[in-house]
């Protein structure tokens, strides 16, 4: 199977360093920071949306895009000084092994790979697709650029997205793959309980379970 992957909040806890990188951009335009817990609402769908969200203005407002460097310099400078793994992550990209793995993150595509560098799990991903690629998820234009770069040939529903918002499980289905929702993350179990997702999760602790009682399609060359 091509297994694709969300990242924050379903492959790491990186919350707070989000926090501290958009934190940094609003002072930086004058503006107070806001609590973890607030930032935290404001994720999941690109950095423009954040800053919006955070700043309170439209996403195209230029005030974004002075905001947008002194975030993303300061996490590129910090990828993980606070993410950790989300649990049962780790240990379902080592027992996942025998699939093809990618990411599918409206992060943009340098801080994902920033932050995969750090971790050292880089790797182990075929590719990695981010926000400003293209359209961000729900458009399942990432998930049918992973099919594409990795020249995956199996049925649409030997693609599985994995994550833990709507917009993962959004371009999941628009791209008639097969989608795992994973509570723990950003959105609570209920919320995704709404999402129809083909699977919900308690934690990706349950994930090898799930795959080795699937049947999957032969790897592409």
């Amino acid at each position: 199977m091509l297994l694709v992957f969300d990242l924050d909040g379903t492959l790491i806890d990186s919350r707070r360093d989000i926090a501290d990188a958009c934190n940094v951009a609003l002072v930086a335009v004058g503006r107070h920071a806001l609590p973890i817990e607030e930032i935290a609402k404001f994720v999941g769908d690109g950095v423009r949306n954040l800053l919006s969200r955070a700043l309170g203005c439209a996403a195209d407002d230029p005030l974004i895009d002075r905001a947008l460097v002194p975030l993303i310099d300061h996490y590129m400078a910090h990828p993980i000084t606070h993410t950790t793994w989300m649990p049962g992550a780790r240990e379902a990209l080592n027992l996942a092994s025998d699939h093809v793995l990618c990411v599918a993150t409206n992060k943009r595509t340098k801080l994902a790979i920033a932050i995969l560098d750090a971790l050292r799990v880089t790797d182990k991903f075929a590719a990695v697709t981010g926000g400003g690629d293209g359209p961000l998820k729900p458009d399942p234009a990432a998930i049918h650029w992973l099919v594409d770069k990795v020249r995956w040939t199996g049925e649409p529903r030997s693609v599985w997205m994995i994550g833990d918002g709507p917009q993962d499980i959004g371009a999941g289905v628009a791209a008639g793959a097969t989608t795992v929702a994973v509570a723990g993350g950003f959105h609570s179990k209920e919320r995704l309980a709404t999402l129809g997702a083909d699977y919900l999760l308690d934690s990706l602790l349950e994930l090898p379970a799930l795959l080795k009682g699937s049947s999957a399609s032969p790897r592409s060359p």
